[in-house]
Parts: C-alpha cells; sequence; structure tokens
C-alpha cells in the first residue's frame, strides 16, 4: 500500500506499507481525500515523538468491515473522529472522551495516519457524509470542529469583541465561526492575499505590522502558531478576558506571563471539536471554504505537498491518494 510515513526524522512516499488489519470494532477507509494540517507539520519537527503514516484530516469510503459493529458503514462515504478511546477509563465514562487515558491519536499518536491509500478506524468514530457536501469541501470538517469546539467552551456574547490571531487556515475557519455566531471579529495577519479572501466574506482584518494591542478584547483566539501570536493575544485581552490557544505551539523561549495574572485573564486550551456540527455546518453553507484549498497533489508526490503546506502562502494543501 502507498503511504507517506515519518521515520527517523525524514517523510518518504512507500509503496510497501503493511495494509490495514481491522480489529473486530473496527473499519478500512479507502481514502479519497485528505488535509495537510499545522499539527502534521509540527509531528516532523518533533511534536508527539511520532513515528509511522501522517494525517488525521480525510474523507473517504468505507470498503472493509473488521465485525458487525462496522457491516452497516459498507460503501458509505464518512469522515472520522481523529481520536480512538477505551470508553472505560474515568475521563471516558465522565463523558470526556477525547481525553481518553488510554487514547490514540490518528497519525499523531499510536496509529498510522491518513496519508494512505486506506486507513483503519473504530466504526464509532465515523460519521456520514451528508449527499450535497463534496470530498473537498468535508475534508474540512475536522478542523471546522475545531473551530467550533471554541463556542462551546467560551459561549461568547454577540456584544463582546472578538480578535483571532493568524490568517491560516484554522484562523479562517475561526473567524468565520465567531461571525455566524453574531459577533464581529478582527483577524490579524500577515498575507495580504489571504486576508483579502476574509474581507470578500465580511470580516474585519487587519495587518500585523499595523496592529496596536490595547487591552481591550473580550476574547482573543490565538491561531498563528508563534510565540509572537501568543505575546500579541497576551496585549489584545482585556482584564478577566479570555485568550483561547488553538495552535499546539511550544514555547522555546521566555514569555512574560505577568500580565495573565495581573490581569487576571482566562487561558483555555482548545483541540478536537463536534464532527457532526462541522457536517452540518458545511452542508447549510454557514462557513465557506471557497478559496481556502491552495494545492492538491497525488499520494505519490506526498513530500511535495507538505513543503508546500510549509510555505507562508499557503492555506489548505491536500493529498489525493
Amino acid at each position: 500500500m502507498k503511504a507517506l510515513v515519518f521515520r527517523g526524522g525524514r517523510l518518504a512516499v512507500v509503496d510497501d506499507h503493511p495494509e490495514p488489519q481491522p480489529a473486530a470494532d473496527e473499519v478500512v477507509i479507502d481514502v479519497t481525500l485528505a488535509g495537510i494540517c499545522r499539527t502534521d507539520i509540527e509531528v516532523t519537527r518533533g511534536y508527539m515523538n511520532f513515528e509511522g503514516v501522517l494525517g488525521h484530516e480525510c474523507v473517504g469510503v468505507v470498503g472493509q468491515a473488521g465485525g458487525a459493529a462496522g457491516k452497516k458503514w459498507v460503501g458509505r462515504r464518512v469522515v472520522c473522529e481523529i481520536n480512538c478511546v477505551c470508553g472505560k477509563c474515568d475521563m471516558c465514562m465522565a463523558g470526556l472522551k477525547t481525553h481518553c487515558r488510554r487514547r490514540t491519536a490518528i497519525g499523531i499518536e499510536g496509529r498510522d495516519g491518513c496519508f494512505a491509500q486506506r486507513i483503519a478506524v473504530p466504526a464509532a468514530n465515523l460519521h456520514a457524509v451528508p449527499n450535497g457536501v463534496a470530498d473537498d469541501v468535508a475534508v474540512f470538517a475536522e478542523p471546522l470542529a475545531a473551530a467550533l469546539q471554541i463556542i462551546q467552551q467560551v459561549r461568547p456574547s454577540p456584544r463582546d469583541t472578538a480578535v483571532v490571531i493568524g490568517d491560516g487556515r484554522l484562523g479562517q475557519l475561526t473567524a468565520q465561526v465567531l461571525a455566524s455566531r453574531g459577533l464581529r471579529p478582527m483577524v490579524v495577519g500577515k498575507s495580504r492575499d489571504k486576508l483579502r479572501r476574509l474581507e470578500r466574506l465580511g470580516i474585519g482584518v487587519l495587518d500585523v505590522a499595523e496592529a496596536r494591542p490595547r487591552g481591550e478584547t473580550h476574547l482573543v483566539v490565538e491561531a498563528s502558531g508563534s510565540v509572537e501570536g501568543l505575546r500579541m493575544a497576551i496585549e489584545f485581552v482585556r482584564p478577566r478576558g479570555t485568550i483561547v490557544l488553538k495552535s499546539t505551539l511550544a514555547v522555546g523561549e521566555p514569555l512574560n506571563l505577568s500580565p495573565v495574572v495581573v490581569n487576571e485573564v482566562t487561558i483555555l486550551g482548545s483541540r478536537c471539536g463536534p464532527l457532526n456540527e462541522a457536517l452540518v455546518t458545511l452542508a447549510n453553507g454557514a462557513v465557506s471554504t471557497d478559496g481556502l484549498v491552495s494545492a492538491v497533489y497525488p499520494l505519490s508526490d506526498g513530500v511535495k505537498a507538505m513543503d508546500a503546506a510549509m510555505r507562508p502562502e499557503s492555506l489548505k494543501v491536500l493529498i489525493r491518494p
């Protein structure tokens, strides 16, 4: 099987990766399209010490079931949750399955990902893609769910001011989600082209070079994946405001957190979100993915695809097995 594998510090497309063997509660998905995420890039820089097939955002068709639990899914077009859980630990029993003590995560921790022709996942992780949602839209379900998670965690009022730091794919989706809830977010970014796309959607933008934070914002979402973005978030947020961290950012240099203490700021980590809601949102057009795909590469050019995704001007790079 062809797959994009990260091992020994290097990326390579291989033609002889072992075929996935589904357990009794799993299915095998024939991947039709997969998206490269910032987390995939961070994995190649040492995040989670993962080795194996990368990728966790995909859409595909179930081709095989390992047992009775997955038979009803065979032939159906699906997306899948990235966290594979035990269902028995204290976190699972408390309804916090994304924090399962024994979880594996597709393409991130303990389990091969979707930059391959096929992938095995638990049948419990599957969500059917509505007929009217094309593959190149459905592939955004996982990152859109991550943006929707902010609303579930914070529940901002339409009266609240909001700033999104970062004009990349997650920042773009997050700004649209906030706008769909009645807020008027301002996106701070560096790319003129990316900011123009947001302007066409009626979302306010600000070039980072012109930003003058004054500690007046109720909700700040850090989606730039940079230490500079986090510093700016601290400067933007008002006393007793909230900063939501959406980036898997490892801070490798000193960061002054005293304003967080003095201003009693809430800092909230935010990760995976509701896939069902994301699919409904994509189906009803409340969030647009038009113009978000920068390029589509065949799996055989997976290394080039990863290189392209690392370029500052890229939004979303897709891989087609």
